[in-house]
């Protein structure tokens, strides 16, 4: 295998066009050679946009290119199960959007896919390879504001476009799926444990039948996280850790800038503002995960950590039809 990982990128949705593929271009261990799209017109545009050497026009026939190394799967959350699983039968590694898939039943049919086939795959949680998350757990496991007790986190936009796929259900919309699933993913790396029992309040759009506003409390066994997600309400995001001696506060937790340095606040006895150098965090996604695979190591999410995650957002979803506590059930 080459120096750099050969990647194709099924579909051409905005944030693989706008985002991700130009910072994958930019990596050092990644190539994007390929796009596919159901609309060849669309694939030949994108990849002459782009500078990608190959468009498709079906995803089948990308997968079947025996010049593509690993795939990135973007696709709406109801294909990235069953897409994914072509990929890694076609031999190709798969890193797939978050979240990972719709249900955790789906999920483990990918844990089975890759144990079959022995390809690496893995939820493109970019935001755990960016430095101000790894600066916040340092700070954590360095004892500095104490013992962590509490995570909160508020992620909103509004979109009320009906043609939109996060607004369908059948594609697997909804502010939880969306973005519900950072909240939870970082506040289960952050604590490094598993919630024991999820309590949510949700309330969907009558036209829409999605979730709109979303809250849910996990309690964990050293504290609570409380999270609060929205597809109707004003843009916003931000995430704070309270420890027994201070607290740290991320002021773009999700969506970082990539040409501006990102800024992590740190109190205990004084308040002061570290700030993290620019860097794409799409780019560093991209190099990590062609590393696990030149090198035969651990990608950066794992489909077992997805697994889990997908189990609080489960349990999210028992909680508000049953009104009362639930337990996430995963692996």
């Amino acid at each position: 295998m080459a120096n750099k990982i050969r990647w194709g990128v099924l579909g051409v949705a905005r944030i693989a066009t706008v985002k991700v593929i130009p910072a994958m271009q930019r990596g050092v261990l990644s190539e994007v050679t390929a796009i596919a799209s159901r609309d060849g017109a669309k694939a030949a545009q994108a990849a002459k946009d782009l500078g990608i050497a190959k468009a498709y026009g079906s995803y089948e026939e990308l997968l079947a290119d025996p010049e593509i190394d690993a795939v990135y799967n973007p696709l709406p959350n109801h294909l990235h199960v069953p897409l994914s699983i072509q990929a890694a039968e076609a031999g190709k590694h798969v890193l797939c959007e978050k979240p990972i898939a719709l249900t955790v039943e789906e999920a483990r049919e990918l844990l089975a896919a890759r144990d079959r086939t022995g390809v690496k795959m893995g939820e493109a949680f970019m935001v755990h390879v960016h430095p101000q998350w790894l600066r916040a757990q340092d700070i954590l496991q360095s004892g500095e504001i104490g013992e962590l007790r509490a995570f909160h986190f508020v992620f909103s936009y509004n979109n009320r476009d009906p043609h939109n796929i996060r607004n369908n259900p059948a594609m697997g919309g909804g502010a939880i799926m969306d973005i519900g699933c950072y909240p939870i993913h970082t506040s289960r790396w952050m604590f490094g444990a598993e919630p024991r029992r999820v309590s949510a309040l949700i309330e969907n759009d009558p036209e829409f039948g999605t979730d709109r506003l979303s809250s849910a409390i996990l309690d964990y066994p050293q504290g609570h996280a409380v999270l609060t997600c929205s597809t109707q309400m004003g843009p916003y995001q931000r995430a704070l850790l309270f420890g027994t001696k201070g607290r740290i506060e991320l002021e773009i937790p999700v969506n970082a800038l990539p040409d501006q340095p990102a800024k992590i606040l740190v109190q205990t006895t004084e308040l002061r503002t570290e700030s993290v150098p620019v860097c794409d965090q799409y780019t560093l996604q991209g190099d990590a995960f062609s590393r696990a695979i030149l090198e035969d190591g651990d990608v950066p999410v794992s489909l077992e950590d997805a697994i889990r995650n997908m189990a609080v957002i489960d349990a999210m979803l028992r909680s508000s039809a049953a009104g009362c506590w639930q337990a996430p059930v995963g692996l």
